[in-house]
């Protein structure tokens, strides 16, 4: 109900700067002197009086309404409904809102709850109204009292438009405050629950551990009834399928690139280069598809035809195992997402490659280069800082991908690095470990903070480290 104001709010604020344009205008005639600033500015200032003040009492309506609604029922609810325990007593305040809303409930209450089911939901329905009214008025009284100290602000000596960039500066500042803080609250739950993981698992047994079974039997005499929570083979099978996503997408993309940049005509790069960025796209799910429906059976023929011809000669051991080869591997999950890769690396290392100074190809043609010459010893070295961030980028997005690694590597946490096992990252366990209805007591559900938090500061630790590769390289051709 409260956002059903913003469209009004939206034309009062238009017709605020419109008004303040020409209330600029013609108090500047009256005057017979040159405003300060342009009329638009004059306008925008006024349409920045009416509209965030009252936009801002929307937003803290919309936040704080409905827990300020919530509190305001409970204190007034019958004893009944107060001894209920608190999970219960949540749900019956959700169907009373939904019996004021005029729908039905989602649980059957019996007597004497029942009754005061209906007596709930008339007097939330009432406390609904009272804040969604108030809210509203107190929106429209924001925006009465923004138009009239716009008015009597606007004057030819008003800096309107220092004023209007002030507020476009308070603005950005505040969306740069957001997504630090989002950053921040992020940091500070990982490590408020990790620390409660901690403290039933030593870290160095989180650390270094080499087995990973997370399963808290119910019964203490029952096998895997203490857990195992070595992260060891989780990271081992994140950074094997990283590794073989990059040796997929970093030369092709690259290579990709370069010829985009360097070699096709136009019109060949009109059609490849959007051809590629569709792969980017696409759904993780239909790669998840392709890489248990396609590849991985294609791959699992190809080395079981390979293990057939091996089989009875000097490398017959080697020969019987690719025949026990499976669909789910390592090598079809990074093999896939090195293709959903490409265009990451692709396109961002075109753009930084036609972003290189056409006066350094031209030296080096003068000098005698070629072609290739000059992007080998010319464009690549002052690209590199660039290109590095594209790899970087897509590394981040290796290693945070789940949907492929679900479909194509399994849930077996093995230690290995043969890309024909089958393996799990870390994401894939945090989403494991979190589905479902979970006690977020137990140890086992709380091993996904750890986890969480553990790959964070290895993605933090890589990041460094490529900005400091990255600004070393930058100071020799700057």
């Amino acid at each position: 109900m409260i956002w059903l104001f913003l469209p009004i709010l939206i034309a009062l604020s238009a017709l605020a700067f419109v008004g303040g344009r020409r209330l600029a205008t013609r108090r500047a005639a009256a005057a017979g002197v040159k405003a300060h600033s342009r009329p638009t500015q004059h306008g925008l200032y006024a349409m920045i009086w009416v509209g965030v003040p009252a936009l801002v009492i929307l937003i803290a309506a919309g936040i704080f309404a409905e827990p300020i609604a919530y509190q305001t029922i409970a204190a007034g609810a019958p004893a009944e409904v107060n001894e209920l325990e608190t999970f219960k007593r949540e749900a019956f305040f959700d169907d009373a809102r939904r019996v004021g809303q005029g729908q039905v409930p989602q649980q059957i209450w019996l007597a004497p709850l029942s009754e005061a089911l209906i007596v709930e939901g008339r007097r939330s329905a009432q406390v609904h109204t009272v804040l969604t009214t108030g809210a509203l008025i107190a929106a429209a009284v924001a925006a009465a009292l923004g138009a009239l100290f716009a008015v009597l602000q606007i004057k030819p000596s008003l800096r309107a438009r220092n004023r209007v960039e002030g507020w476009i500066g308070g603005i950005l500042l505040a969306c740069s405050a957001v997504a630090v803080l989002t950053t921040v609250g992020i940091l500070f739950s990982l490590i408020f629950d990790s620390l409660r993981f901690f403290q039933s698992v030593p870290v160095t047994e989180f650390l270094f551990g080499t087995k990973w079974s997370p399963q808290i039997a119910i019964r203490a005499d029952q096998v895997g009834s203490s857990g195992a929570f070595g992260a060891v083979p989780l990271f081992a099978g994140t950074f094997l399928i990283m590794l073989i996503a990059m040796c997929v997408a970093a030369p092709v993309g690259l290579f990709s690139a370069i010829y985009l940049s360097e070699y096709a005509s136009r019109t060949s790069r009109a059609v490849i280069k959007p051809v590629l960025e569709i792969l980017a796209g696409v759904p993780t799910v239909v790669y998840g598809f392709f890489a248990a429906l396609t590849v991985g059976p294609a791959f699992r023929v190809f080395f079981n035809t390979i293990g057939g011809w091996l089989v009875g000669g000097p490398l017959d051991g080697v020969g019987q195992y690719l025949m026990l080869v499976q669909n789910q591997m390592a090598l079809v999950a990074g093999a896939v997402m090195g293709i959903m890769l490409i265009p990451f690396v692709s396109s961002l290392s075109d753009d930084i490659l036609n972003a290189v100074p056409q006066s350094l190809r031209d030296g080096s043609y003068a000098m005698g280069a070629t072609r290739s010459e000059t992007v080998k010893r010319v464009l690549l070295p002052a690209a590199l800082p660039g290109i590095s961030g594209a790899m970087i980028l897509a590394v981040s997005r290796a290693i945070g991908e789940t949907m492929i690694v679900t479909m194509a590597a399994g849930l077996a946490a093995r230690l290995t690095l043969n890309p024909l096992d089958t393996v799990t990252t870390v994401t894939v366990q945090i989403v494991t470990l979190l589905t479902g209805d979970q006690e977020f007591n137990s140890a086992k559900t709380l091993a996904a903070f750890g986890l969480g938090l553990t790959l964070f500061l290895v993605t933090l630790v890589l990041n460094i480290v490529a900005q400091r590769i990255v600004q070393t390289y930058r100071e020799q051709y700057d």
